[in-house]
């Protein structure tokens, strides 16, 4: 494993579950979550959740020592391809879409506004690496559904869903330059983090691999526009943490952030607002490109 990624492990359990966090174990950061039993209990509820389906699409069981999970493994095995079955998870992603940007609140304070349209905007990949039976991943999910949409010969649509986040464009030398900002943001985050967030685990040092070396490597590869994404997402987030702990250090590092919010062209609510109207616009035409990934006409 790269020093730059980490492996997801799910605890499913009965009782009340919590989020452990990022830890290190035998040279791998592990990020472990606890999932309550009754969210994997129906199988079918499964293959239709764009987040579990994948988890029970091989065989990724660690341990099953009451077989329980072994049931919902072989059910959502066989089914994980139906097209049914992957419209239905992609239908669900796009709702994600439309309900969080219908539901985004410009006037929070600015990372929470600010992750209100960043994040639902993201799901828009999702949607079509779910179609193209790819694992939803966070970071890299721009590099990731531009892959699926070449496999799919339908390249010509990847700039048009890049262009949902970025407007058009960052260089990469503007991009190396916000990459630095937020180094320095993370590094003071970190450090005065106490209040606790369900993010809180991607904002300590363990997690600075994965976030500041983890975005450089995309840069490096060319996929620096593709790195703003992650970049914007963990200076909301550092920002979030400054304003519940540290407001002073917070407000001298606002600057950098409203820098790369300008340069992806959204340095306003009312420029985050006509952003989020042109995603919602584009989702019958991003709903027609996963149908075809899919196969369905």
């Amino acid at each position: 494993m790269p020093a730059t990624s980490d492996v997801d492990v799910l605890v499913v359990r009965e009782g009340p579950v919590r989020k452990v966090g990022k830890f290190r174990w035998g040279g791998v950061l592990l990020e472990v979550s606890e999932l309550p039993w009754a969210e994997v209990a129906d199988p079918e509820a499964v293959l239709g959740s764009y987040h579990l389906a994948g988890c029970f699409r091989a065989d990724p069981v660690l341990a099953d020592p009451t077989g329980r999970l072994a049931v919902v493994r072989e059910r959502v095995g066989a089914g994980f391809a139906d097209p049914e079955w992957v419209l239905r998870r992609c239908a669900q992603a796009r709702r994600r879409v439309a309900d969080g940007l219908r539901a985004w609140d410009p006037a929070a304070p600015l990372a929470q506004d600010v992750t209100g349209w960043l994040f639902p905007t993201g799901v828009t990949t999702h949607v079509l690496l779910v179609a193209g039976l790819r694992n939803p991943t966070v970071r890299r999910r721009y590099v990731a559904v531009r892959e699926v949409l070449a496999e799919h010969g339908l390249p010509e649509r990847y700039p048009e869903l890049l262009g949902l986040l970025d407007g058009g464009g960052v260089s990469a030398g503007r991009v190396r330059e916000h990459l630095a900002g937020l180094a320095r943001t993370f590094d003071v985050a970190a450090s005065v983090a106490r209040t606790r967030f369900l993010f809180s685990a991607d904002v300590t040092p363990v997690a600075r691999p994965v976030v500041v070396d983890g975005s450089r490597e995309l840069i490096e590869a060319g996929w620096h526009r593709e790195a703003m994404f992650w970049i914007v997402a963990t200076y909301a987030r550092c920002h979030a943490i400054l304003a519940a702990d540290a407001p002073e250090r917070g407000a001298a590092l606002v600057p950098l952030f409203e820098a790369a919010l300008a340069d992806l062209g959204v340095a306003s609510p009312a420029d985050r607002r006509r952003r989020a109207d042109e995603v919602l616009a584009y989702l019958p035409r991003l709903w027609s490109t996963a149908r075809r990934i899919v196969g369905v006409r």
